[in-house]
C-alpha cells in the first residue's frame, strides 16, 4: 500500500464514534502536523481519550477515515498493519505498567514481542531506554510500586519509546504529579520532540502544561473539533464552551501567567 505524502502525521476526516445509541463524535475532522505537540482538550464526556483510542486502532470508528502516515487505517492488514503499529506508542493514564514486572521487564516487553533479538540484546536496549528517560540505573530492577510518581511516568515513557515510534500519544501525563514533577515532565516531552523529532499528541487538563509545551491545541465540543489554534489564540475564542473553559478562575490565572 502506498502512503499519501503530506506534512501531516495524522488526518481524521468525518469521524463518527458511538457507544450503543450514544454518539460521542460526529463529523469530527482533525489534522496533526508532523513534529508538532498538539493538545486535546474539552469538557468531561467530549471523548478525548476515545478519540486517541480510535486513532490508534484500539476502537473501530462507526464512520469516517483515520489516516496514519498517509495510510487509511481501515485498509491496513498483515505486515503493513504491524509496521504502522510500531510507528506509534501511547502512554496511558497512570502509566499502565505491569505491577508484577520490574521496570526493565516492562520496557523490554514490546522489544521482545516485536523484534527477533537475543535476550541479552533485548535487555541492553531496554536499559538504554531507561537511561535515556533519565532514570537511575538501579531503577531497572524496581517494581512500579517502588517508584515515585515522576519516576513512574518516565518508566512508562521509556516503555513507549521502546520501538522508536514516530508519534507518541500521552493521556493525562501529569495527573497526580506535584507542580515541580509536572514541570519536569513537560520539559522532558519538549526534549524528546527536539532530540527525536517526535510528533506528540497529549490529552491533559493541566493548563500550565498546555501553555508550556504545546504548539497547537484542539478543543472538542459539540461532538467534533470546534477550534484548533495556538493556546494564546484559542484562549480568546468566542465559542461558549471554550470561553467557559479558559474564563474560569484557573483558566484566567493560567492565561495571565503565560501572556
Amino acid at each position: 500500500m502506498n502512503a499519501q505524502p503530506n506534512q501531516h502525521a495524522i488526518t481524521v476526516e468525518g469521524l463518527r464514534t458511538q457507544i450503543g445509541d450514544h454518539v460521542i463524535h460526529d463529523g469530527l475532522d482533525l489534522q496533526i502536523r508532523k513534529g508538532e505537540i498538539l493538545g486535546l482538550v474539552g469538557g468531561s464526556g467530549s471523548g478525548k481519550t476515545l478519540l486517541l483510542r480510535t486513532i490508534i486502532m484500539l476502537r473501530e470508528a462507526t464512520a469516517g477515515t483515520v489516516r496514519l502516515f498517509g495510510m487509511d487505517t481501515k485498509e491496513l492488514e498483515g505486515a503493513a498493519l504491524a509496521n504502522v503499529r510500531r510507528r506509534f506508542a501511547m502512554m496511558f493514564q497512570q502509566g499502565a505498567l505491569f505491577s508484577s514486572l520490574s521496570v526493565l521487564e516492562n520496557v523490554a516487553m514490546p522489544i521482545r514481542e516485536h523484534l527477533d533479538l537475543s535476550q541479552s540484546t533485548v535487555e541492553e536496549l531496554a536499559r538504554l531506554k531507561i537511561r535515556f528517560v533519565g532514570l537511575p540505573e538501579n531503577s531497572a530492577a524496581k517494581f512500579p510500586s517502588e517508584l515515585s510518581g515522576g519516576m513512574l511516568k518516565r518508566a512508562a515513557v521509556a516503555r513507549s519509546l521502546a520501538l522508536d515510534p514516530d508519534v507518541l500519544f500521552l493521556d493525562e501525563p501529569t495527573a497526580g504529579l506535584d507542580p515541580i514533577a509536572a514541570h519536569d515532565l513537560d520539559e522532558f516531552v519538549l526534549e524528546l520532540r527536539a532530540s527525536l523529532g517526535l510528533t506528540v499528541v497529549v490529552v491533559t487538563h493541566d493548563l500550565d502544561s498546555l501553555w508550556h509545551m504545546t504548539d497547537r491545541v484542539a478543543y472538542l465540543a459539540d461532538k467534533r473539533v470546534v477550534a484548533v489554534a495556538d493556546l494564546a489564540t484559542l484562549s480568546h475564542h468566542p465559542h461558549p464552551q471554550i470561553a467557559d473553559y479558559f474564563g474560569g478562575p484557573r483558566g484566567r490565572a493560567s492565561t495571565a501567567a503565560h501572556i
